[in-house]
């Protein structure tokens, strides 16, 4: 039992560095000011996905054999559009859009310029909680069949303590890629670096969100 647990952890480990998990997460992360910061924020996220995860897995083995299965695809869609606005919405935060007023002689003109910002000061654990939910709705089928077939693992107690290691394991792989993502960057101690990445994370997860949801249409 105990290999079987540590292979659950090992696999938590690897799912939390999903591109999706990795795109959305990276875009709150880049707005602390600490590593501490971001491992909150990272904790939280995996926090939410844990708690979608059990309940809906819980609910897959019950109702396993009836037709909710064929409602796991429309999961995936719901992260997609999440991703999307995740992406918009950094990007929105990132460039700040506004006008100069210069004079030369007696004529007056205005020139539009572009500044790349980072927003900080705000509290996003309860943002990245709800997103890490989202994302716990499309991960069960995949739980599912971890603890059923390749652990045979058949009594819902047992899928649920692996789901719990599994989280566990999510945890502490989404901690390492906060740390170690925000870590060099305060290193820097470049603000104009940190927005070009800030900006450059939002513009990925907007693309990567549009990838996953043309990919469930065609």
């Amino acid at each position: 039992m105990i290999e079987l647990l540590l292979i659950a952890f090992l696999l938590g480990v690897k799912h939390s560095y999903d591109p999706d998990h990795l795109a959305a997460v990276a875009n709150f992360i880049l707005k602390t000011e600490s590593v501490e910061g971001a491992v909150k924020l990272s904790v939280y996220w995996a926090l939410g996905h844990m708690i979608t995860a059990g309940i809906i897995t819980a609910l897959l083995y019950t109702f396993r054999e009836t037709i909710l299965q064929s409602f796991l695809g429309y999961f995936g869609i719901v992260v997609s559009i999440m991703l999307i606005g995740i992406g918009i919405y950094s990007l929105r935060d990132a460039i700040r859009v506004h006008k100069h007023r210069h004079s030369h002689g007696k004529a007056k003109h205005e020139h539009f310029h572009v500044h790349l910002r980072g927003e900080k000061g705000k509290h996003y654990h309860k943002h990245l909680f709800g997103v890490g939910i989202i994302h716990g709705l499309a991960s069960n089928d995949e739980l599912l069949l971890l603890f059923t077939l390749s652990l045979g693992i058949t009594k819902l107690t047992g899928i649920l303590t692996g789901v719990l290691v599994f989280s566990a394991g999510v945890v502490m792989g989404m901690s390492l890629f906060g740390a170690a993502m925000i870590t060099p960057l305060l290193k820097l101690r470049s603000e104009k670096i940190l927005n070009y990445v800030n900006f450059g994370s939002g513009g990925l997860s907007l693309a990567y969100g549009l990838y996953l949801l043309s990919a469930f249409f065609y």
